[in-house]
């Protein structure tokens, strides 16, 4: 990509930049035996190869069976949980995963404040030794509940002390809402805040409603300065109506945002916006191009952070967390307004996939352990794929609306995915380049 020839150790994470006859010599190694024997003029290129196997930089062992045997079976505890603290909304965004086809909210209102109570009451019990337990306050619009999510906020504060946790809030709000008077207690208590817009104003007006880029456009950037450093995101959605998202992002970065994160629709097959197989190569074309784009406002001291560009070669995520991503019906949960039980938000709404409430308790059933044993190395696709360590398998509802199981990915999700990863290394490379 851009010039670079780059080869990446998928069970090492070690990321490596080579020149031509390096980078010949490495494709015919890997699709060889230990065998080969190099050809004179290539002896030093493969002696250095070899060093970087020796040394756990290329070729590492894959260590599934130790992480496979790690995740079967296992119970692990529920450490976050999404409040949806209204099933209602001031905005009617076409995408909306609330309306959509397969599923959606079919129990409007607010919720109480008693369920919410109820809600972290019951992280707490089910969070075993964690100390830190994540609330993400969403909706609908969760600010039409604004006064029950503040009494809740102060309830978790309250129960933080006498349990020795310390909870985590984060809010996903539309912008509508937002005011001078409640800017401030937002930044002063949320650890992280999503901001709906989707880009360009005629873009971002197409789904999300006529004069709504003029309704919260001013409210999210007075938001975003006020919050500063602290964590936050613009979080957009492109479909097939703007396939030159980088325009988007873009725009959203001329803005002020210094944070975004613009993802691809998700959509049943027949909307006339859903992304398709032959739109590929137009996004592909467009990461890369947005890649460029970035690495060059950086130089220019106008560097932006986006989202899935965002991959830590150094450190990054555990091991258990690469493998299982989001941890959706094991380690985090959705609750409806009724204090009813999902895998995440995005099955609220599908019967066959609630798994209790808080007064019946959670079903012990075939819901819970498959979710808790859906992993990358328990899909057959994901267990072959080189980025499944940055991935962590996909989102899995989509997967189920798009295939009809939790462990078989969405094809198009995915290769967006890789390409994202793909350019995220490149990224990486040209930096230190």
């Amino acid at each position: 990509m851009g010039g670079l020839r780059l080869a990446l150790d998928v069970e090492s994470g070690a990321l490596h930049a080579l020149d031509e006859a390096a980078f010949s010599v490495l494709e015919v190694l890997c699709d060889t035996a230990d065998d080969f024997v190099p050809d004179p003029q290539n002896q030093r290129i493969f002696d250095e190869l070899k060093k970087l196997k020796e040394s756990g930089q290329l070729f590492s062992p894959p260590a599934d069976g130790r992480i496979h045997t790690h995740m079967q079976n296992r119970r692990p505890v529920i450490k976050a949980l999404c409040l949806h603290m209204a099933h209602e909304c001031n905005l009617t965004c076409k995408y909306c995963f609330a309306g959509q086809g397969n599923y959606g909210f079919n129990d409007r209102g607010l919720m109480s404040y008693e369920t919410g109570k109820k809600a972290l009451d019951f992280i707490i019990a089910r969070s075993g030794n964690r100390g830190n337990l994540e609330i993400d306050f969403f909706g609908g619009e969760p600010m039409l509940n604004f006064n029950t999510v503040k009494e809740l906020v102060s309830y978790g504060r309250s129960r933080e002390a006498e349990t020795g946790k310390r909870f985590r809030f984060t809010l996903t709000t539309n912008g509508t809402l937002l005011t001078d008077e409640n800017i401030p207690y937002i930044n002063e208590t949320f650890d992280n805040i999503v901001l709906s817009l989707d880009g360009r104003p005629h873009v971002n007006d197409r789904m999300r409603g006529k004069g709504t880029s003029d309704l919260v456009g001013q409210k999210l950037k007075k938001m975003s300065e006020a919050r500063g450093e602290a964590s936050h995101y613009i979080r957009g959605t492109y479909t097939r109506y703007n396939l030159d998202f980088v325009a988007d992002v873009l725009y959203l970065a001329d803005a002020g945002f210094k944070y975004i994160s613009i993802e691809p629709v998700v959509a049943p097959p027949e909307e006339e916006y859903a992304l398709r197989d032959e739109d590929l190569p137009a996004l592909f074309a467009e990461y890369e191009k947005l890649a460029d784009a970035l690495l060059a406002r950086e130089k220019e001291g106008r560097g932006i952070r986006f989202f899935h560009f965002e991959i830590d070669l150094e450190g990054g995520p555990c091991i258990a967390k690469r493998v299982t991503g989001c941890g959706a019906g094991s380690e985090y949960l959705a609750v409806t307004p009724a204090g009813r039980l999902f895998p995440c938000h995005q099955f609220v709404g599908d019967e066959a996939f609630c798994i209790g409430d808080f007064d019946t308790g959670i079903k012990e059933s075939t819901i819970i352990n498959n979710f808790s044993n859906c992993h990358v190395l328990s899909k057959p696709e994901c267990a072959e794929c080189w980025a499944k360590y940055y991935c962590s398998g996909g989102c899995m509802a989509t997967a189920h609306y798009a295939n009809g199981s939790i462990l078989a990915p969405d094809t198009i999700s995915c290769q967006l995915m890789r390409k994202r990863v793909e350019c995220a290394l490149y990224m990486i490379a040209k930096r230190k380049l």
